[in-house]
């Protein structure tokens, strides 16, 4: 068996790309509410509340509650218990390391599930936000999807690319008032002021080129990664920016392992608005992954210039008197579902169009 082979069954895509560990039962249902400082502790069980702690937000405080944990339920361990806890960027970083370390059953969800399941509400505040989270895992117990880490090599391309998006913002900060005035101010005026940006513009394209590089160089120095990296960017129209944040947003298609649902996550799948008589026009969800269903916009216009295939698709369609942006929309659709069929084949894209002759 190859080294690439023996890494792709050991991550989890082989043939049973479907499955997730899903724990049948559990005992304790706890819930946190995260900030910066400090934890909130909710514990329940069967809908009941047990008791809240609240401790700092390290390892200390996270060991302190494990303590009290076993004072309250000495029958409570990391096996029949399960931690929900919302998604909170970096400050989840603690907790999550510590629970993982102890191979505790995590369930890492998004802050719009939780806060959309809770009907009606009036007040908040950590204690009863602690409270809100473990109800939620306790009434939604048969849904639950334990949490996967990402390897470490995907948490580096998560901060590298973060960081390229950082300086790519600020580049865009400092190159549109140029562009914007230059029919508005004098000649002298606006070279004056291209000069007091060219050091930064420079220094700027300089970083974004070193930590484009940092990525390439991360990618090809993972076997597993780079055979899948390499997948992806076979489909014409997905290029080095879009592979790489299908790679992370997907944890290497283990959190989402279907393209419709990445589809949806990214914005680009139009759902129907009616009710009655009422018939509203399908339209793109906003609650969507921004930066990814970008990157697609970007994509589907260059698989139009460049694919044969989607070009004509394009043409077909637009000269049906379909929506221009709605065709575009779905040819973000079709990349996601080449992508993912490369994926599952393990194979690159090919194209066998033949363009039909007149």
């Amino acid at each position: 068996m190859s080294k690439v082979s023996s890494v792709w069954q050991c991550t989890g895509l082989s043939k049973n790309i479907n499955s997730f560990k899903i724990m049948e039962t559990f005992s304790f249902f706890i819930g946190i509410d995260i900030s910066k400082a400090t934890l909130d502790w909710a514990v329940i069980v069967s809908n009941k509340l047990l008791f809240h702690h609240q401790s700092t937000n390290d390892k200390a405080g996270i060991e302190g509650f494990i303590k009290q944990l076993k004072v309250h339920c000495p029958n409570a361990n990391f096996e029949n218990s399960l931690y929900c806890m919302e998604h909170t960027g970096i400050y989840n970083n603690h907790l999550l390391n510590f629970l993982h370390s102890k191979q505790a059953n995590i369930w890492l969800e998004h802050p719009i599930h939780i806060k959309d399941s809770l009907g009606m509400i009036r007040g908040k505040n950590d204690k009863v936000d602690a409270q809100r989270i473990a109800t939620y895992a306790y009434k939604n117990r048969d849904e639950v999807r334990l949490w996967i880490p990402k390897r470490d090599v995907i948490q580096k391309l998560d901060r590298l690319t973060a960081l390229r998006n950082r300086f790519i913002k600020v580049q865009k900060m400092m190159q549109s008032p140029l562009t914007d005035c230059k029919d508005f101010i004098s000649k002298k005026d606006l070279n004056e002021a291209k000069k007091a940006c060219e050091n930064t513009l420079k220094a700027l394209d300089k970083d974004i080129k070193k930590v484009n590089q940092d990525i390439q160089s991360t990618i090809q120095n993972d076997p597993y990664l780079k055979e899948l990296y390499e997948f992806i960017e076979s489909v014409k129209g997905v290029g080095p920016a879009i592979a790489t944040e299908i790679i992370i947003v997907t944890n290497e298609f283990k959190a989402i392992n279907d393209p419709k649902k990445l589809a949806c996550h990214a914005g680009v799948v139009p759902f129907n608005y009616s009710s009655g008589q009422y018939k509203g026009k399908s339209k793109t969800s906003n609650k969507a992954n921004k930066q990814l269903k970008a990157l697609l916009h970007n994509g589907a216009m260059s698989a139009i210039q460049h694919s044969p295939e989607i070009r004509q698709y394009y043409l077909r369609k637009t000269a049906e008197g379909k929506n221009e942006m709605l065709v575009v929309n779905n040819v973000c659709n079709k990349l996601i579902h080449r992508v993912f069929s490369c994926v599952l084949r393990k194979e690159k894209y090919k194209d066998f169009y033949t363009p039909s002759v007149a």
